[in-house]
């Protein structure tokens, strides 16, 4: 396929359409009514103070401007946002864009894979995931299983134990008592209720009406929600690909030319969403407090916290070696808003990740962490034991230094950085400026305009009567 403007030959991608998306591209309006307050509204997080659109803010590329966020307990948000109540760590991962995020064609959720379908219905819900056969029947997709697992998630929106029930139930690996907690408060909003039973009339006809509130069904419909919501298939490269030939430029054509030519981006970044679904290990910088893998129990004697910091990736997942700190490929669409980039957020700068790629190794030992948004973490907690009790208490100004180490030590360690290092799978490649600028050019030019800013999508109240999140960006009433 040559593409709009004919040229040399190079195998692009064909354009989305509907089909490609849940619902054919079109979920019923109730379920994405519903799944829009559920997705802005401070309900569904443990302490009612953060919502699936704090970490994923789509005035912000649906990410939050961070490397890594700070989740429950913070307050504000992107580059603003603070700690408020006390953090127990920053999130170790960086918030994944959610763009097109509906398109059926995913085959795993999360930076490692860790949800994905069951086809030999091992358990019940049809899914391999963390909460195994925890996990319940009724979810309908993949968008929907995943959407179960934010707020189960201790410092994402669940909080710690004994601050709320739902907290306690997940540390006491109570799952489906957690998701029935906040399944409960929705049952008590008369609002909500009115939500769900227009978005589930077909399948609940003649039952009471609080039946129909459920969390499967919530994460159903902010499965259908952000389907709608986050789909985005109009950008200068779509264009191109459906004829124009004037809707590239001649240095994002050039680009276009090397990312599906000699640079070999396409081996990765393949398909209508430049995603080939795969994990490689590409030696990306590690920053923050990892996933607590590994065996390396330097930061622990150092500090005295008894955590491991690596974060080993696919591995994990599979325990297959050649997993060792691999990554599932990220889509390119709208790439240019969705910084920092990284399974860490360790690139602050889309050139700098693209020159990362021709020299994966080298740009390793030379990354400075300096370079990464950490906003610092003024109120942090740590657990401590009482009796039978487990009690956060204020961390000691006396411990803060060695607490803070964990944002800066693997990639500090020579040693884990060669273990980093050595699971590498791209070889070095010379490139000019000239070829990195246009292959740049050519990541710009899948920026949708109307991506940059859809703040719209925030409404100004929520059914709960929680300020929503984030702040809304204009007036007017489009709430539920």
């Amino acid at each position: 396929m040559a593409g709009g403007g004919g040229g040399s030959e190079i195998d692009l991608p064909r354009p989305l359409v509907d089909s490609d998306f849940l619902y054919e591209g079109a979920p019923p309006d109730a379920l994405v009514d519903l799944g829009r307050a559920l997705f802005f509204d401070p309900i569904l997080s443990g302490n009612r103070n953060i919502s699936c659109g704090t970490c994923h803010d789509p005035a912000r590329g649906t990410g939050d401007d961070l490397s890594l966020s700070i989740g429950e307990g913070g307050t504000g948000f992107g580059r603003d946002r603070r700690t408020q109540d006390g953090v127990v760590s920053r999130i170790p991962r960086n918030a994944q864009p959610l763009w097109n995020i509906g398109a059926q064609e995913y085959t795993s959720m999360f930076h490692d894979g860790r949800l994905e379908p069951d086809p030999a219905a091992t358990f019940a819900s049809g899914f391999w995931s963390p909460a195994r056969e925890d996990l319940p029947v009724g979810l309908d997709s993949l968008l929907a299983a995943q959407a179960m697992f934010p707020v189960i998630s201790h410092t994402e929106m669940a909080g710690q134990k004994g601050e709320n029930a739902v907290a306690t139930a997940v540390a006491e690996d109570r799952l489906q008592d957690a998701w029935d907690l906040l399944a409960a408060r929705l049952a008590k909003t008369p609002a909500y209720v009115e939500m769900f039973m227009r978005a589930f009339a077909d399948e609940y006809d003649g039952l009471v009406p609080a039946d129909t509130v459920t969390f499967v069904n919530a994460a159903r419909a902010l499965a259908a929600f952000q389907s709608a919501a986050f789909r985005s298939d109009a950008s200068p490269f779509d264009r191109w690909l459906s004829g124009d030939a004037d809707a590239l430029g001649p240095e994002a054509k050039l680009g276009m030319q090397l990312f599906y030519g000699d640079a070999g981006c396409s081996g990765c970044h393949s398909g209508p969403l430049l995603t080939d679904h795969g994990f490689h290990a590409i030696a990306m910088p590690q920053i923050g407090p990892g996933k607590g893998h590994g065996e390396d129990t330097g930061y622990w004697r150092a500090s005295g916290f008894m955590a491991r910091l690596e974060d080993e990736g696919r591995y994990r997942v599979t325990f297959d070696a050649d997993d060792l700190f691999a990554f599932r490929t990220p889509s390119l669409r709208n790439v240019s808003l969705t910084g920092p980039w990284g399974h860490d957020g360790a690139f602050d700068k889309l050139e700098d990740v693209v020159r990362h790629h021709f020299d994966p190794v080298t740009s390793l030992a030379e990354y400075d962490v300096a370079g990464a948004d950490l906003p610092p973490l003024d109120h942090v907690i740590e657990a401590t034991g009482f009796g039978s009790e487990l009690i956060f208490r204020p961390l000691n100004p006396a411990r803060r230094e060695a607490f803070a180490l964990r944002d800066v030590w693997v990639q500090q360690s020579r040693a884990l950085r060669a273990r980093i290092a050595a699971a590498n799978t791209l070889a070095p490649q010379s490139r000019s400026d000239a070829e990195v600028a246009a292959l740049v050019a050519f990541l710009e030019s899948l920026t949708d305009p109307s991506a940059i800013d859809r703040s719209d999508l925030v409404p100004m109240h929520v059914p709960s009567g929680l300020p929503p999140q984030p702040t809304p960006a204009r007036s007017g009433d489009h709430g539920g």
